[in-house]
């Protein structure tokens, strides 16, 4: 396992020709002239408790079905020591990921036809996901600053309930592609206008661990209002381990029975060995997640500064969580769509902008979770793209 800079920086010194060995959706997709910025993956070497701990299960053979309620003590540890959440393990169940947490969780809350509002532009599983379960997509977008509009909120919670319309609320948080970390204030509003309409929220929080300085994570269960929804959590993004699933939903006091309607068939698929990866993260891989925080933290600065010099028509605001950075390309003349022209004339992949919905035309989503080198290629290509 390598050691030094690698542990200590895990977005420094890996190559490029190490990372097309790579085998993965980010690295099989396009071509090998295209750097790939687009898919959630991070260009790290996993922690090293992670590797001891999947190579110890599959020494001895330990990849039969999961059992137990370790993840789910493993989570409540770091749910306590970095947000305070007094997580009860109890009050949660195993999901095979987070967005097939989602659809099970919304097959419990609501019926065919039901709306389910959303706040794009967003992540775009979630309205897919939402129609692929024959319930109605509702959006109440962002506001310009990209943010929650309370407001608008509001206003369609009220729309639906005056037309007799059932509906739930589908937030994320912290957003995907704007990095936007919702304060306090504002989910304690969610808590409070949901609570009013009689709305559940079902709440994605894949991306909690990857909060930065300056801003703060808040479980969404834990704010005033919030007591029946349901929320779910793991440590894939933040430990990089996609290719080894698993999820946990959370329930507010107020949900736990709902939750324990969840059939048992929901947790089939469920990963024995993502399970095992995934709490070794979380039990022993909070010094490599510090240190990809800031490395993480220098890369955000490092593409503002990028931007600034080669492309400073681009908007941008740095992520306050996340990987991800949401580039406003309107000034450039691109038309709706800038992710096609970067792809095609820089050989940049990014993700396109309108796939996330209302607020997406004339944006990309760039992952910066990659190596200094790679992102200032990619800022440089898409600049020469222009």
């Amino acid at each position: 396992m390598p050691g030094g800079d690698l542990m200590d920086h895990p977005l420094r010194g890996l190559s490029l020709d190490e990372l097309r060995r790579r085998t993965s959706v980010k690295w099989r997709t396009h071509p090998e002239d295209v750097l790939p910025l687009f898919v959630a993956e991070m260009d790290v070497l996993l922690a090293e408790p992670v590797v001891r701990a999947v190579r110890a299960a599959l020494e001895s053979g330990d990849t039969g079905y999961l059992a137990g309620t370790e993840y789910a003590e493993a989570y409540a540890e770091v749910a306590d020591q970095r947000w305070g959440w007094q997580l009860d393990p109890a009050q949660t169940r195993l999901v095979p990921d987070v967005m097939r947490g989602v659809a099970e969780v919304l097959m419990l809350l609501t019926q065919p036809g039901d709306s389910v509002v959303i706040n794009p532009p967003v992540y775009p599983p979630f309205a897919a996901g939402v129609r692929r379960l024959g319930r109605e997509v509702i959006e109440a977008p962002l506001g310009p600053e990209g943010r929650l509009d309370l407001t608008v909120l509001e206003a369609t919670l009220r729309g639906l309930r005056e037309t007799g319309g059932r509906a739930t609320y589908l937030l994320c948080s912290p957003h995907n592609p704007t990095g936007t970390v919702h304060t306090r204030e504002e989910l304690t509003a969610v808590g409070e206008v949901t609570r009013a309409y009689g709305v559940r929220v079902v709440v994605d929080e894949i991306h909690a661990p990857l909060v930065h300085a300056g801003s703060e994570f808040v479980p969404f269960v834990t704010v005033p209002g919030a007591e029946d929804a349901i929320s779910l959590v793991s440590a894939s993004k933040a430990w990089n381990l996609a290719g080894l699933p698993c999820a946990l939903a959370v329930a507010g006091p107020e949900a736990v029975d709902d939750l324990a309607r969840m059939p048992l068939e929901a947790q089939h698929g469920v990963s024995h060995l993502g399970s095992i990866a995934h709490v070794a993260a979380l039990r022993e891989g909070s010094g490599w997640l510090d240190a990809l925080l800031v490395d993480l933290a220098e890369n955000r600065l490092l593409l503002g500064d990028l931007l600034a010099e080669r492309l400073p028509e681009v908007g941008y605001t740095p992520p306050e969580g996340t990987y991800l950075a949401w580039l406003d390309c309107r000034r450039l003349g691109l038309g709706d769509d800038p992710a096609a022209a970067f792809l095609d004339r820089g050989r940049v992949a990014l993700v396109s902008g309108p796939t996330f919905g209302s607020g997406g035309d004339g944006h990309v989503r760039l992952n910066l979770a990659t190596t200094p080198e790679i992102l200032r290629e990619a800022v440089e290509r898409m600049a020469r793209a222009v």
